[in-house]
């Protein structure tokens, strides 16, 4: 019964008002101390107050914790409320709850009580009435009741003599959280707070009051009752505090067997000492402590059954996935304090069956505590049986799509290898084995500790077998040459840097061991375990790749999605390998190189290593004779070789060599230029041998071949070297033009010959775009859009001579490009392939990518220049119609360039999709041969209307952003679909079904917007009386995409056949006006073969007649301005950037035809 507060009670409540929300919101549910208001005498009070659950005990100097609200000191008195703030020893709060245990069970009995229905975030309370006369299960329900009730932040008052409930009601009942799940450090804090509280409760009882046949059995019959609520708090924290304390009496199961054992000894020892038939006290005592300890474990044993009976086989199935993940962790540990109960099939199935389970998190629990099983040796005996139902389970979780879970796994299979003889297959090591290569760093690791402690580690006694005359570095080329064929036999010689990576934590000392892998790259072919060339190969880039971590100190590409900052330690590391890396390398390297000067695959891996030098160490450690000796090997391997990738890397040493800051700068650039002087002198001979005047290039295949090789040397050079002074020029543009007169060019300073330079390096790059090699013809198609981007952003405007160099592509330029991209980039080679074996498999793969590459390097940089406006933006038309097909090999370039496009020009970039809508269209009508035979369901139009649905999307959220695009869309797309029209509108327009593509932008309009385009596509409707049939169904889609949510919309829903009943929108609100002010007249038949004037301004007036303005965002009411949705009218002046705008549309307006129409619509 509720009952109004009296003045008595008024008064207690402002007494102790001040207990309430001392700390975050529902820490303080309990509100005040009980009182009864009837009482008047003191010592009448003092008994209640002896008897409330909510007292102030006698030890308060011991039980009370102080908190600080509003300037003010609240003292915590409930065990919720101490346990909460934490502030205090949860021993010490255990004590002082067991000595008012003693005092009175009853009343402690029911604080316990009411601290684990707090803990659920219950605003209840259970009153002493409530506890002693009414079921358990009516005490569930009444606080579930209480737990659903909303009410405000006031106080209600249950009232049941002689005790008095006060319940606080927080304002927010909407938040369903509870202490368990609440985020932030205090909750986090809370729960490790409740459960230490509930572990130490069966400690400080475990010698007294846990074997009263009464505490135990109310706890346990009341958490297992609340593990049964249908409330998802009382279930979560009934089921935690339930399995805790079958945790601590786990402990106290332990501690019995302990003692039991201890007892039994010493009675066996007091036994013997005893002779004939005297009596003992002490073996009466021991007998005594013998038989109670039996007992005790038999009721420890009922109170664990009855807790894992009523809670655990109920709720390890539970819905949420937070309770299964208790119960699992919880009886993992079960299993490794106590194995001899739980250690067995009967409890390890349910861990074997949760790891199907299809949440993470409890996956995730059930192999941390298979890891702690697995972990010690002793109990791996009892797991014969479990290993073999799940050990195929276990492996396939390698593969979970939760990262930590597959980690994990990976660790466990570990151990199970460890610690488990045969359990693992050799197929199941070999798949194992292959995650050194994944791109997820920690499962790599883990499983490069997998691969190095049962490969590479397990080599002792095969060690100590080997003659001692093999040298000192046996142990580790030993360890070496089994990693060599582990690499080679995985087949990924394109991964051997994630494979090192892999191992980098565990095999540092061995991959670092830079001195035991250039013996082995030293040794002669004849010497006995000599390398073969594969394992050279392989030993060469495992050498390049250890040598980047131990500088770089960083993972991979495509592991960790930035460089880790290292730490002073890591740091000092770092640089004690560097210091290793020069000292070692200066001095081997030279030779190395001198081995494998003709090998350009091993060359290749060799020459990036001095970039990781201490180059300083040349001049002061006085090894400029080593420096001598690498420049010397890499003149002869430039001379030696033409492959591009070997003269790269030379080039990039000379480079990083000739750094200006280095005191051997002088010396590396004086033998650079005797290189390039060589490598120039011998292409002048080779062309002064080969060329005639008027023959042009005379020459031999094998000529031929010498002129470009020595071309390859000098353009790898160029690269990153300055080679002006040498003046290479006149000698290139020999051998690409054949008319060109020997010597006759001007100077080269002058920009007016440069401009004709460029000029007509531009005409042979076009010319080469028709080149029968494919290879050369998109060489030149980069190299043309390149240098088109450069030379079209030339700033005439500060410096006229530089304005020289502008030059932009003509029209014929432009679709020329825009062919080539549609013939190299879009049309993909079909090339059959069956019965391939795996090696042409793999061939074929690398091929596609090698494809896909090539074609997305393509079409990046002609979409680079359709962003920077080198070429018209409608040229992206016939790019955008490629979207929905090619999405996955090229989506994301093309949705970039529609970004930028959009960045640059909204409407412009509207009406480019417009028109790549428009020609799809026109391309289906002209397929079916004419637009009375479409069909809105055909499979080409869904994909043109999907295509506008992906385009409409592109817009975002914010509307008043994108307003004046997808105004533009419907403007254009009205005027698309009323095209060629008849002129008395009677007759179907033949592009009509247009409107029912443009209907998926609709949802892009803002609502005064979706009137004023539906006021435009009236005006092309002359008489709506005409407008019935099915062939008139796009324009009622259209129509009714417009006026959704709107007044008009219950006038559409009607049919087809009432259209010529409806009538304009209302819109007395919103005047149509032109920028004098005066009325717009126009008749439709003026509308629908006049072409827009994009002139024309349109404003709306506001009610109030303000004047106009441009939109805010900000606004609530905002005069409208749109300049598109103006059918006709006299043209009047706009601002500068509407001029502006007008010229730019008529000038792309004139190209259209050339630029975005394709061969096969032209």
């Amino acid at each position: 019964m509720i009952a109004e507060p009296s003045s008595a009670i008024a008064a207690s409540h402002q007494e102790n008002s001040v207990h309430d929300e001392t700390v975050p919101e529902s820490t303080v549910q309990n509100g005040s101390c009980l009182r009864n208001g009837n009482l008047k005498t003191p010592r009448g009070k003092r008994k209640v107050q002896e008897q409330c659950e909510n007292i102030r005990r006698n030890s308060s100097s011991t039980r009370k914790a102080s908190q600080l609200q509003n300037g003010q000191v609240v003292e915590a008195v409930t065990l919720f409320e101490v346990v909460s703030v934490g502030k205090r020893a949860m021993q010490s709060v255990v004590d002082d709850w067991v000595e008012a245990y003693k005092q009175d069970r009853d009343v402690a009995l029911l604080d316990l009580i009411n601290f684990f229905i707090q803990c659920s975030g219950c605003q209840g309370m259970v009153t002493a009435e409530m506890f002693q006369s009414l079921p358990k299960s009516d005490v569930i329900q009444k606080m579930t009741e209480t737990f659903d009730e909303e009410t405000g932040l006031q106080y209600k008052k249950f009232m049941a003599y002689p005790w008095i409930l006060t319940v606080t009601w927080p304002v927010d009942m909407d938040n369903e959280d509870y202490p368990l799940i609440k985020p932030g450090p205090y909750w986090k804090k809370f729960k490790a707070n409740f459960c230490e509280f509930t572990a130490v409760l069966i400690q400080q009882c475990q010698c007294s009051i846990l074997y009263d046949s009464y505490l135990m059995d109310t706890v346990i019959s009341l958490l297992t009752g609340l593990a049964d609520s249908m409330v998802r708090a009382f279930r979560h924290t009934s089921t935690l505090a339930a399995l805790k304390l079958l945790t601590a009496l786990v402990r106290v199961r332990l501690n019995l067997d302990v003692s039991k054992h201890n007892t039994q000894r010493l009675y066996e020892v007091e036994k013997n000492r005893i002779t004939g038939k005297r009596t003992n006290c002490r073996l009466d005592q021991l007998e005594r402590k013998r038989k109670e300890c039996e007992q005790k474990p038999l009721e420890i044993q009922n109170m664990m059954n009855a807790i894992f009976k009523g809670t655990f086989l109920q709720r390890y199935r539970d819905v949420i996935p937070e309770i299964r993940a208790i119960c699992i962790e919880e009886i993992g540990s079960w299993m490794k304090m106590y194995p001899d109960t739980f250690l067995n099939d009967s409890y390890l199935k349910y861990i074997g069956w949760m790891l199907y389970d299809k949440q993470a998190e409890v996956r995730l629990k059930c192999l941390l505590g298979l890891q702690g099983i697995y972990n010690r040796k002793e109990l791996v005996s009892k797991m014969d049986l479990f290993t073999s139902r799940f050990k195929d389970r276990i492996v396939s979780m390698t593969l979970d799509k939760d990262h930590e879970v597959a980690v994990q796994a990976m660790k466990l299979l570990m151990l199970m290898s460890q610690n488990c003889e045969d359990a693992l297959s050799s197929e199941d090591c070999e798949t194992l084995y292959q995650f050194v290569y994944t791109t997820h760093r920690p499962l790599a690791v883990a499983a490069g500790e997998f691969l190095y402690k049962r490969l590479l580690n397990n080599q002792g006694d095969e060690e100590e077998g080997l003659p001692k005359s093999r040298g000192k570095f046996e142990p580790s080329a030993s360890r070496l040459r089994i990693l060599i064929a582990f690499f080679l036999e995985s087949e990924l010689h394109k991964h051997v840097a994630y494979l090192v990576d892999s191992l980098w934590d565990w095999a540092a000392s061995l991959l670092k061991d830079w001195a035991c892998m250039t013996s082995l790259l030293l040794q002669d072919a004849e010497e006995d375990g000599a390398l073969s060339g594969a394992q050279e190969n392989a030993l060469i880039e495992i050498i390049l790749v250890t040598v980047r971590e131990a500088a770089e100190g960083h993972p991979p590409v495509g592991r960790g999605a930035a460089k880790k900052i290292l730490s002073v330690k890591e740091k000092k590391i770092q640089l004690e390998d560097c210091t290793k890396i020069t000292e070692h390398f200066i001095v081997v390297l030279p030779q190395l190189l001198a081995k494998y000067s003709a090998d350009a695959e091993k060359v290749v891996n060799l020459l990036p290593v001095p970039q990781y030098y201490d180059l300083e160490a040349y001049s002061t450690g006085h090894l400029e004779q080593h420096l001598d000796a690498l420049l010397k090997e890499v003149k002869d391997i430039v001379c030696k070789h033409s492959d591009m990738d070997v003269l790269e890397a030379c080039s990039r040493i000379y480079d990083i060599l000739c750094s200006g800051d280095l005191a051997i700068h002088s010396r590396v650039d004086l033998a650079r230029t005797q290189l390039i002087d060589e490598l120039v002198d011998q292409l002048n001979q080779l062309l002064h041998d080969s060329w005639h005047e008027e023959e042009g290039l005379c020459t031999g295949e094998e000529g031929i071949s010498r002129i470009c090789s020595a071309l390859r040397r000098i353009a790898a050079f160029h690269n990153a070297h300055d080679l002006a002074k040498w003046n290479l020029h006149d000698k290139t543009s020999e051998l690409l033009v054949f008319e060109m007169e020997h010597g006759s060019l001007p100077v080269q300073e002058t920009l007016l010959a440069l401009r004709k330079d460029l000029r007509l390096f531009c005409q042979i790059c076009t010319c080469y775009l028709s080149h029968k090699n494919k290879d050369l013809s998109e060489k030149a198609f980069m190299i043309l859009c390149d240098l088109l981007l450069i030379l079209s952003h030339q700033n005439s405007s500060s410096d006229e001579a530089v304005g020289l160099l502008e030059y932009l592509p003509s029209m014929s330029l432009q679709s020329k490009m825009l062919l080539f991209i549609q013939d190299h980039v879009f049309t993909e080679e079909e090339e059959e392939f069956k019965d391939l074996t795996e090696e042409e498999e793999r061939t074929k793969e690398g091929y596609k990518l090698n494809d896909l590459h090539r074609r997305r390097s393509l079409l990046a940089v002609y979409c680079k220049l359709i962003v920077y406006n080198v070429v018209e933006m409608v040229a992206a038309a016939e790019i955008y119609k490629h979207y929905m097909k090619t999405y996955n090999d090229f989506g994301d370039i093309i949705k970039e360039t529609l970004s930028r496009t959009r960045h640059n020009d909204k409407i412009q970039c509207a009406k480019t999709l417009v028109l790549c809508l428009q020609q799809l269209f026109q391309k289906h009508i002209n397929t079916l041969g004419s637009s009375n035979s479409m069909e809105l369901s055909s499979t080409s139009f869904m994909n043109i209307k999907e295509l506008a649905r992906r385009f409409s999307l592109t817009f975002g959220w914010d509307q008043v952003k994108s307003r004046e695009s997808v105004a533009m869309i419907h403007k254009e797309g009205i005027e698309f679909a009323f095209q060629n029209a008849a002129v008395e509108g009677k007759c179907v327009p033949p592009n009509l079904h247009f409107l029912v593509i443009i209907s998926e932008f609709s949802n892009k309009l803002l609502k005064p917007d979706k009137r004023l385009v539906y006021g435009y596509l009236q005006r092309y409707i002359k008489e709506p009386g005409f407008c019935k049939g099915d062939e008139w169904h796009p324009l009622v889609w259209y129509r009714n995409s417009l006026l959704a949510n709107e007044e008009e919309e219950s006038s559409v829903t009607g049919g087809i056949g009432e259209w010529s009943s409806m009538s304009p929108p209302k819109i007395s609100t919103f005047k149509r006006k032109l920028s004098n002010g005066s009325l717009l007249e126009t008749s439709p038949a003026e509308a629908t073969n006049k072409i827009p004037d994009f002139q024309c301004t349109l404003q709306l007036a506001s009610p109030a007649g303000k004047s106009r303005k441009r939109l805010k965002a900000q606004e609530t009411s905002r005069p409208e301005y749109l300049p598109f949705l103006c059918p006709a009218g006299p043209k009047r002046r706009c601002s500068q950037n509407m001029i502006k705008a007008e010229n730019f549309s008529e000038d792309v307006g004139e190209d259209v035809d050339v630029d975005v129409v394709g061969p096969e619509q032209g």
